[in-house]
């Protein structure tokens, strides 16, 4: 139960529906309890006015009396018709509290759970496969919302049943009573334990489960390279072989299962062997009248359920806190990027400073960026240039605060990015990353979705137009309306690109990071983007990241990195004089050009 009081807090928030619906189920069981008693009476009555119907048969008398009797059982039959209706609508109110209670909690726990998830840092999302993030918010919660709802009416249900049972067995006979009472303590061993195999197979099922997820999510995302080479057979043979794991570890729990609730059923039927027994003798000793028998009876089958289900309600516990401890693991896990402000709403000015900043991937121990020091007044443009993984992303990643720096430190106007509100320098900054990602929606919620306000269709289609993407729009049959499919695969690289950078713009940032997102589009094209550039960013400072020099677009300055390092820094005109790294890829893309 350790693990479960994490949900303490939601039992907490919806106590009033809990504590209601405990009372509710007291009071059906009340009203249960009751019916063996009145089909005591009846029976007790019929026995004992049995011989006085014989004194009277054949006489007029006998058929009067015989009238009367029917009568009085009629009224036994209504009213143990009558306790049974009243046990049913509280039952009923009690799934109208407690299960709907259950259903709360579910909804807000997912909630926590994924806005936890929004929280976290890049580097959790790097070293966390999607899968098992889908299983603790999906399987995991559904784990949790049985203990939540069913195992705490049951529970409940227990306590109260057997507490009004035993009392009242109890008030008839403590002797028989003790009898039929026998059997529970080998029960209660019995599921203590199971109840410690049923825990430590549930654990090593819902881990099986995650891997299964992932499995299935990485093949369904990488399907292109799946079919390209082939590999549809080899990818079925091994989630058919994870898939054969997991069947063995649920058939495992299963056979628990079908041994102990057979076993539980045996002993509940000893106790009603016992009690036709014992009782029998002691309605010989004349201690109790043969009512009482059917009474105790009908005792021991209410208890059937219940004590039944304790080792229902052990199991579902004992999954619970498996799952809750998986999900407990994930909201224990602290961002790594802390916000010092999160109310923080002023308005950036765009001047950045790069001051001797390094910076090594946590995970990897790579050193991506090394001592890296410029500076970037409002409004001027740079170019980062450099060779494949040479450090270019990693600067977008660390002004966007996907990372902290592990040396030296970023301002923005001045000021340390650490100490400014991570929402509000986010929300400044338009960033079309390298790996451009499209939700499955229609283009028109792709390019709203980088607003702060709910732009109108025609503030969209405008910046589609300045993002050289509208013609290519307006040509689809549905136009904007258009779904692009998961991760935006109906639309081709290049479109994929300028709907993002549409996304980008329609934010009005006061930084614009571009990372090599021109690189799947035609010239012509490029050269419109360009020109909207010159046009609307001429008072936005600006960070391009390429891998290829655009003449139509003037830089302030030109970085470029090497192994992390700065190898060349300066204009365009002053970096060609060097004769470096940069002077060759201007004569390289020209020759490309004049070749083309």
């Amino acid at each position: 139960m350790r693990e479960l009081k994490f949900l303490n807090q939601f039992f907490w928030k919806y106590r009033w529906r809990l504590l209601l619906g405990i009372v509710f189920i007291c009071v059906s069981n009340y009203f249960r309890v009751l019916q063996p008693q009145v089909i005591r009476e009846a029976l007790d009555l019929v026995i004992e006015q049995v011989n006085s119907y014989r004194m009277y048969d054949g006489f007029d008398l006998g058929v009067e009396y015989f009238g009367v009797l029917s009568y009085t059982l009629m009224l036994f039959g209504g009213l143990v018709l009558l306790l049974a209706l009243l046990m049913g609508f509280f039952l009923y109110l009690t799934r109208q509290t407690i299960i709907v209670m259950s259903r709360l909690i579910e909804y807000d726990l997912r909630e926590v759970i994924f806005d936890h998830y929004q929280e976290l840092s890049l580097d959790f999302y790097k070293r966390n496969n999607t899968g098992d993030l889908m299983s603790r918010i999906t399987e995991d919660v559904n784990k949790v919302r049985m203990y939540l709802g069913p195992a705490v009416m049951y529970c409940a249900n227990l306590l109260s049943t057997i507490a009004l049972v035993v009392v009242s067995m109890l008030a008839v006979s403590p002797t028989l009573t003790l009898y039929t009472l026998i059997p529970l303590p080998f029960l209660a061993i019995s599921i203590y334990y199971v109840s410690n195999i049923i825990h430590t197979r549930s654990t090593f099922i819902q881990q099986q489960l995650s891997k299964l997820t992932s499995v299935a999510q990485e093949v369904f995302s990488g399907i292109r390279v799946v079919k390209s080479y082939v590999r549809e057979r080899q990818q079925v043979n091994y989630f058919a072989q994870e898939s054969e794991q997991y069947k063995e570890m649920s058939m495992n729990l299963a056979k628990v299962d079908a041994w102990f609730f057979p076993l539980m059923v045996f002993m509940v039927g000893a106790s009603t062997i016992i009690t036709v027994y014992v009782g029998g003798l002691q309605v010989v000793a004349g201690n109790i009248s043969a009512g009482n028998i059917a009474e105790f009876v009908i005792y021991v089958n209410m208890l059937t359920w219940p004590v039944t289900a304790i080792g229902w309600i052990a199991s579902i516990v004992q999954q619970a806190a498996a799952s809750q401890k998986r999900i407990n693991e994930f909201l224990e896990t602290k961002t790594s990027i802390s916000d010092p402000a999160p109310d923080d709403k002023h308005q950036l000015r765009g001047d950045i400073t790069f001051e001797k900043v390094s910076f090594v991937y946590p995970d990897t121990g790579i050193r991506a960026i090394d001592k890296v020091d410029f500076q970037l007044k409002s409004g001027e443009k740079l170019a980062i240039i450099g060779r494949t993984g040479s450090g270019k992303t990693t600067v977008a990643d660390l002004l966007l605060r996907m990372y902290d720096v592990t040396e030296g430190r970023i301002l923005v106007d001045g000021k340390d990015i650490r100490e400014q509100g991570l929402a509000n320098l986010r929300r400044q900054i338009g960033y079309v990353p390298q790996d451009v990602f499209l939700f499955s929606d229609n283009i028109h919620n792709n390019i709203a979705f980088g607003a702060s306000h709910d732009p109108s269709r025609e503030e969209v289609e405008q910046f589609a137009r300045y993002a050289a993407v509208y013609d290519d729009i307006a040509g689809l049959t549905l136009g904007f309306d258009t779904m692009v499919g998961e991760r935006g695969v109906t639309l081709s690289g290049g479109q994929k690109q300028r709907v993002s950078i549409a996304r980008a713009l329609i934010k009005h940032p006061e930084i614009v990071i571009l990372d090599d997102c021109l690189s799947a589009v035609d010239t012509n094209t490029e050269q419109q983007i360009l020109g909207y550039f010159n046009e609307a960013l001429a008072d936005k400072t600006a960070i391009i990241i390429t891998h290829r020099i655009y003449g139509h677009l003037k830089f302030d300055k030109i970085i470029v990195l090497e192994d992390g390092g700065i190898a060349e820094m300066g204009t365009h005109e002053e970096l060609i004089k060097n004769g470096g790294y940069y002077s060759e890829i201007v004569e390289r893309q020209m020759t490309e050009e004049e070749e083309a």
